[in-house]
C-alpha cells in the first residue's frame, strides 16, 4: 500500500493549493478570509522540506493554520497516519478535537467521518476511506508520554517546548532526548514529513539546535526587522517578511495587529518579552538572563611569573581577538587598550583551586589564578576526568608545580575534608605547598558562582591568558557532539544563570569562582592606587641608588623624606 500524495492529474483546486483548502476552512469557521502572512506560511508548509520548524509570532494563528494542514493531507491521501505532539497532553488533545470537530462539521469533509467500528476519540481516531492499520488517523501525545509504539506519515510537534520543560540544562537535556523518539517512529516514506511549531525560549531553545539536525527553520515575526535584527535572522527569516514594502518596525500582519496593538503589547509583555514572543529575537532576552559575557574579559598573552604594572581595558572592534569562541551570538573577545610602559612585576600570589569530583560523567575542575595590584589573572583552567585516583591527584600537583603556585585551595564540600587528605601526600611528593580548606558553601550553587564573577568582570578585573581559549577549546574535542561544549570553561561562563540547574555540568566555572573568591579581600584595594605603589617603590630604589651614590652614607635616609623634599 502505497501513501504518495496523488498525482497532478488527481487533483481538484482544493488539493492542488492548500491555500485554497485553508481559505473553504476559514469561510466554514466564519472568519474573515486568510491574511498575506497567514496565506504565505500556508504555502511553506504544504512546499517546505521534509524537516521544518515554523516560528512565527503569538496569536498569528500558526496551529490553526497547521490543524487545517492536518485536514487537508487527510483530504489528499486518506491512508496517512497523523501523530500530534505537544509539551502536554491537554495542548495535543486540543490540536487533534480541533481536526476532528472539522472533518465532523465540514460538508465537504463527510468522506472522511469515522464508520461503524473505526477508532473515535479525541486521543486517536480513523477517518471514513483508512485501510486497517495498527496506527489510527491521527493521534495525539505528550512529549513526555507514550511516544514508543507509535508509528506516524506526518509528527507535527506543537509547542512541544514551554517554559516548564526548558528552564533548566537538565530539562533541555532531557527534551533534546525525547525528541530524537520522533525518528524511531517517522515510517520511511519519501514523503514523510516533520514539522515543529513554537516560540523559543532562550537563544539555547531546541529549535536553535534543529538546524544542525537538518532541519530547516522559517521565522515570521511581528514587526518588519530593522537591517540589523534582519542580519541576525539570516537565512531563517521568511522571504515574504524581507520582501514586505513596508518601514522597519511596522506591523507585518497590519489586518489583525496595528501599530497600536503591537504598542500595547511590548508594553504589558515589556521589552523581553516582546522581543522573544513576538519579534522571536533571543539575542536581548539571552543578554537579560546570562550575565557573564566573555566581552568583560581583558585577553592577553600572560606570563606565568608577572604581570603588567597597569592596564587599560577597551571594547572597540580592533581590539577584537579571533579565538575560539563558545559565547552567546555577538559576544566578543577582546585584548586591553592599553599596557602602561612600566617593567612588569611579580604576581603577589599564585593559587590553585580545585572543585574535587567523585565518580561519573563529572570532572575534577581546576584554575591557576594570580594577584596583582588589584586584577586577577587566569593563568590556566581546565577540567581532570576522575576525582580522587592517583593518576588524577597527581596530575593536580604536577600543574601546580609547573606554576608555581603558593597555595592549593579546596572547598571542603567533598568528603568533608577526605580530598584535602587524600591530596596532602602526593603534593608534599610531588610539590609541596600548602593546602587551604575554605569555608563551607550552604548557599546556591549557581547564585553564588554568579555573585562571585559577575562583579570582578564587570570592573574588568579579571584577565584571560590568550591560550587558555584555544586550550579549553581542543580539550573537549574528542567527546560527543552533545558533550563538547558543556564541559568547556567558556561555555559555562556564559550559559550559566541564577536558576537552579541551569549549567549540566560546572566543575570548571566552579573551581574559576573559588579561586577569584579566595582573592575577593585582596581585591578591595585599588588598582590605581596600587599601580602608583608599585611606580612609588620602583621610584624608591632609584633614589636610593642615586643617593648612595652622590653621598655616601650621609645620605642614607628614608627615600619618601627624599619625595617630601622635592628631590
Amino acid at each position: 500500500m502505497t501513501k504518495l500524495s496523488p498525482t497532478p492529474a488527481q487533483l481538484d483546486p482544493l488539493r492542488a493549493d492548500f491555500r485554497n483548502f485553508l481559505y473553504v476552512v476559514w469561510k466554514h469557521l466564519n472568519l474573515p478570509e486568510p491574511t498575506p502572512l497567514q496565506y504565505d506560511m500556508a504555502h511553506h508548509l504544504q512546499h517546505s522540506p521534509t524537516r521544518c520548524v515554523i516560528e512565527a509570532f503569538r496569536g498569528v494563528g500558526k496551529s490553526w493554520i497547521t490543524s487545517a494542514y492536518v485536514v487537508w493531507l487527510l483530504y489528499c491521501n486518506p491512508q496517512l497516519n497523523i501523530l500530534v505532539v505537544s509539551a502536554t497532553k491537554d495542548r495535543s488533545d486540543q490540536f487533534s478535537t480541533f481536526v476532528q470537530m472539522l472533518i465532523m462539521d465540514m460538508d465537504l469533509l463527510a468522506h472522511l467521518r469515522p464508520k461503524d467500528g473505526q477508532r473515535f476519540s479525541k486521543i486517536a481516531f480513523d477517518v471514513g476511506p483508512a485501510e486497517p492499520d495498527h496506527a489510527p488517523s491521527v493521534k495525539s501525545a505528550a512529549i513526555f508520554g507514550q511516544l514508543a509504539g507509535s508509528r506516524a506519515d506526518i509528527i507535527v510537534a506543537d509547542d512541544i517546548e514551554i517554559s516548564n520543560n526548558s528552564d533548566t540544562q537538565t530539562a533541555r537535556d532531557k527534551l533534546s532526548t525525547a525528541i530524537k523518539e520522533f525518528d524511531a517512529i517517522l515510517k520511511p516514506l519519501p514523503e514523510s514529513r516533520i514539522v515543529y511549531l513554537g516560540t523559543p525560549q532562550s537563544e539555547q531553545s531546541i529549535y536553535n539546535v534543529l538546524p544542525s539536525r537538518g532541519y530547516k527553520v522559517t521565522i515570521w515575526p511581528a514587526r518588519k526587522p530593522s537591517a540589523a535584527l534582519t542580519n541576525k535572522y539570516g537565512p531563517l527569516l521568511a522571504p515574504y517578511i524581507s520582501g514586505l514594502k513596508t518601514d522597519a518596525g511596522m506591523p507585518t500582519e497590519p489586518r489583525r495587529f496595528s501599530v497600536e496593538d503591537l504598542l500595547a503589547r511590548e508594553l504589558s509583555y515589556g521589552k523581553a518579552g516582546f522581543a522573544l514572543q513576538f519579534m522571536l529575537d533571543t539575542s536581548l532576552s539571552d543578554a537579560d538572563k546570562f550575565p557573564l559575557k566573555l566581552a568583560d574579559l581583558i585577553v592577553m598573552d600572560l606570563h606565568r611569573e608577572k604581570a603588567p604594572v597597569d592596564m587599560a581595558y577597551g571594547s572597540s572592534p580592533e581590539l577584537a581577538l579571533d579565538l575560539p569562541n563558545v559565547g552567546l551570538p555577538g559576544d566578543k573577545i577582546y585584548r586591553p587598550f592599553m599596557l602602561s610602559q612600566d617593567p612588569w612585576a611579580p604576581y603577589t600570589g599564585i593559587i590553585m583551586a580545585i572543585d574535587p569530583s567523585g565518580r561519573g560523567g563529572d570532572e575534577t575542575g581546576y584554575a591557576v589564578v594570580a594577584f596583582l595590584h588589584g586584577r586577577l589573572y587566569v593563568l590556566d583552567a581546565g577540567g581532570l576526568p576522575g576525582g580522587y585516583d592517583p593518576k588524577t591527584l597527581n596530575a593536580i600537583a604536577l600543574i601546580a608545580k609547573a606554576y608555581k603556585v603558593t597555595s592549593v585551595v579546596i572547598e571542603p564540600n567533598f568528603g568533608d575534608g577526605m580530598y584535602n587528605q587524600l591530596l596532602k601526600p602526593v603534593m608534599a611528593q610531588v610539590y609541596p605547598c600548602s593546602i587551604v580548606e575554605t569555608e563551607r558553601s550552604r548557599d546556591q550553587k549557581e547564585k553564588r558562582i554568579i555573585d562571585v564573577l559577575e562583579p570582578v568582570m564587570a570592573q574588568h578585573r579579571l584577565v584571560v591568558d590568550k591560550a587558555l581559549f584555544d586550550r579549553d577549546y581542543q580539550s573537549t574535542t574528542h567527546m560527543s557532539s552533545e558533550s563538547i561544549n558543556r564541559y568547556r570553561l567558556f561555555y559555562q561562563l556564559t550559559r550559566i544563570t541564577r536558576d537552579r540547574g541551569s549549567l549540566n555540568k560546572d566543575d570548571r566555572i566552579d573551581a574559576l569562582a573559588l579561586a577569584v573568591h579566595y582573592w575577593i579581600t585582596s581585591m578591595a584595594q585599588d588598582t590605581k592606587r596600587m599601580a602608583q605603589n608599585e611606580r612609588d617603590a620602583r621610584m624608591d630604589i632609584e633614589l636610593r641608588k642615586f643617593m648612595d651614590a652622590a653621598l655616601g652614607a650621609r645620605g642614607r635616609a628614608h627615600p619618601s623624606s627624599w619625595r617630601k623634599a622635592g628631590l
